[in-house]
């Protein structure tokens, strides 16, 4: 996978902050946990893209005419198994 480089200007406290985070050993250097961040948003997203879906799913089926009750008993049979 090519690299591009990147430049970015963050703030004292920022930049304190990624050294933390470096310092930790969660990181090697500034570029893995700026990494980190951008695949953490990506997924992020994609999450509320795939909520978003599934709500408009659920609001295009209508309304259940099941009682509450009814569609708990299924969702625990569905959990169970049985």
């Amino acid at each position: 996978m090519s690299m591009t480089r990147k430049t970015i200007t963050i703030t004292q406290q920022m930049d304190d902050w990624v050294k933390r985070q470096i310092d930790t050993g969660r990181y090697g250097n500034d570029s893995e946990y700026f990494r980190d961040l951008i695949r953490r948003d990506q997924a992020r997203r994609e999450a509320e893209l795939t909520l978003g879906e599934m709500i408009d799913a659920a609001e295009a089926s209508g309304v259940s005419k099941r009682s509450p009750s009814e569609v708990w008993a299924e969702a625990d049979r569905d959990e169970t198994g049985g």
